[in-house]
């Protein structure tokens, strides 16, 4: 791993732990065992940093939360499949995000300091929220889901109870809670289908 890819990594770590605004530049400077002038070498700005944070916490989260859903068939169970990787693979991920859900912790810390930043956060909560909901369509057309459900009904259900999860978690690191919870809905699935 090369200096800028460490810088990065140990960011995503900070990030994660701290947040943004409480991650002082001597924080990274000291978890990179680099200098300042090895640090401006690669960002110019501690937002330059995020980007390349943010970036790459995106394909963390997108090669742990998505893996083997291809292999899957049903729509319905590839939903069932993203809440199990989300929290075996994703949240339980203390190597890469010792704090908890990276995107949770910003969202909450930079809505109001840092708006800006935080509408860059809020565009993949969006692509989440549609990527279940097209699942979820996938799978009521292809007469998994009973006719009475509504989709968007569910997709919130299970949207809000993500990242209701995620809060808990982040809080209390209780993996038993987290498992009743991303269990819980993934059997409300299991219940709604035909």
């Amino acid at each position: 791993m090369n200096l800028k890819e460490k810088i990065i990594h140990e960011t995503i770590k900070l990030f994660s732990l701290k947040g943004f605004l409480s991650t002082s530049i001597k924080d990274i400077l000291r978890e990179t065992s680099t200098s300042k002038g090895g640090l401006y070498n690669h960002f110019n700005s501690k937002e330059a940093l995020f980007f390349a944070v943010l970036s790459e916490s995106r394909k963390l989260w997108r090669g742990k939360c998505l893996a083997g859903l291809d292999q899957i068939e049903k729509p319905i169970d590839k939903v069932i499949k993203f809440l199990e990787n989300y929290r075996d693979r994703y949240l339980k991920d203390y190597e890469n995000f010792p704090g908890g859900c990276i995107f949770v912790t910003l969202s909450v810390e930079l809505s109001d300091q840092r708006p800006h930043l935080a509408r860059e956060l809020n565009g993949g909560f969006v692509r989440l929220k549609a990527m279940i909901n097209r699942l979820l369509d996938q799978s009521k057309e292809a007469g998994e889901i009973r006719d009475d459900v509504s989709i968007e009904g569910i997709t919130e259900m299970i949207f809000s109870g993500m990242l209701g999860a995620s809060v808990t978690y982040g809080m209390d690191k209780s993996n038993a809670n987290l498992d009743h919870t991303i269990n819980s809905l993934s059997n409300y699935l299991r219940t709604i289908s035909d």
